[in-house]
């Protein structure tokens, strides 16, 4: 059993769905970001995965997970799921979706329920760090989770940052 570092939304969840993995704290620097998390921890930023909290051209809310070294083409995504456009969320906006503080952001255990789409290249990794529902702290876990428990759909949304 994982000796747990801290209770959140989200490792209440992911334990309530059985899921195994891994925590990884580390010291949070604001708009450090998944490279910062990346580097910190020991990780190729290409496996630690971003949780984003966007908006369609009607301002509801989506979830994207990309990787923490590429940026996301809102214009491909947009056409992918059949949006006029997509754009990221105000950090205010982003926390009251989310229930957590941007750079905390889990996909897991999200105050409102909202679509969520992953980077397909992102279910080919063996694992991935997530956040795992407060700043300067990860979850290790196989991304199929994201797809089998979340629903989230795969789209090609990827840009190198």
């Amino acid at each position: 059993m994982v000796k747990h570092i801290s209770e959140t939304a989200a490792t209440q969840w992911l334990r309530a769905h059985k899921v195994a993995y891994t925590e990884h704290p580390y010291p949070y620097v604001e708009h450090g970001g998944a490279q910062h998390s990346a580097q910190v921890l020991g990780f190729d930023p290409y496996e630690v995965v971003k949780t984003l909290i966007m908006q369609d051209q009607d301002a509801k809310p989506l979830v994207v997970l990309m990787h923490g070294n590429r940026k996301v083409s809102t214009k491909n995504l947009a056409r992918q799921i059949g949006a006029k456009s997509v754009q990221p969320c105000l950090p205010e906006v982003a926390n009251r979706h989310s229930g957590y503080l941007v750079g905390g952001t889990s996909p897991f255990a999200t105050r409102r329920a909202m679509p969520v789409y992953i980077e397909e290249t992102i279910l080919a990794l063996p694992r991935i760090l997530i956040n795992g529902g407060r700043r300067g702290y990860l979850v290790g876990l196989d991304p199929q989770v994201c797809a089998a428990l979340l629903g989230a759909k795969p789209v090609q949304c990827a840009l190198a940052e």
